[in-house]
């Protein structure tokens, strides 16, 4: 709600993957929609708000990122290069240990060197922007169990530009390498990352859990998922 953007120019959606907590009521109280997750996935949660969205782009990020007030209109100005299909930029640490910020702040450099020589575009799920219609017309994001944000780059690509912008940045929580080891976490992400360079399906998760709910045939969910 911080946003410099006049409210009635974007849209919120709130998508919830089956908490237990008031989740869903705080929600409702601000986002124009909120809907219970019924895709499997991270990516698949991401694919259910895109689907009941409305705007010309959709902008993603999760429920434990901060973003700066500009970062909308940073967006939206930066889809006014023409040919621009997807916009990414940087994330920052909000907790204010030494070694995430000095080994975030080396992954922010490698991704902005891979982007200028177009290796490869880690457009991280929590701070990544796409055209609605790119989107819908390459399928979304995938079911992968984690990486499913880096995959879609590859998909994308083949669309038109893909934009780093290094001053679209958001405060990214590293809460899930503290509780599951930042060596593990960055392993997991480093085997996704090749295997979807070369176009094969990863499904090597960061949690071991699952995220969204099963089916069980008559369109009810069954089961319950963590939370991202």
């Amino acid at each position: 709600m911080n946003q410099t953007l006049n409210r009635a120019d974007y849209e919120v959606v709130v998508v919830d993957g089956g908490s237990a907590d008031k989740t869903v009521d705080i929600a409702k109280e601000y986002a124009d929609e909120v809907i219970t997750q019924h895709s499997d996935g991270v990516g698949g949660a991401r694919n259910d708000g895109v689907e009941v969205s409305s705007g010309e782009i959709v902008a993603m990020t999760d429920a434990d990122t901060i973003l700066p007030a500009k970062w909308l209109e940073r967006i939206w100005n930066d889809f006014r290069e023409e040919g621009v299909v997807a916009v990414y930029g940087p994330i920052i640490p909000i907790e204010s240990r030494f070694k995430y910020r000095f080994l975030i702040g080396l992954f922010n450099k490698l991704v902005l060197v891979s982007a200028h020589l177009g290796i490869f575009h880690a457009t991280i799920g929590s701070n990544t922007a796409i055209r609605r219609d790119v989107f819908l017309r390459i399928g979304g994001y995938s079911e992968m169990s984690a990486g499913d944000d880096y995959e879609i780059a590859r998909r994308l690509r083949h669309e038109g530009a893909i934009r780093y912008d290094p001053r679209l940045y958001v405060w990214f929580s590293m809460r899930r390498m503290e509780k599951f080891g930042f060596i593990r976490a960055l392993y997991i992400w480093a085997m996704n990352v090749i295997a979807s360079k070369r176009g094969r399906r990863a499904r090597i998760s960061y949690t071991g859990q699952s995220y969204g709910y099963g089916y069980n045939g008559d369109g009810n969910g069954n089961g319950s998922s963590s939370r991202r």
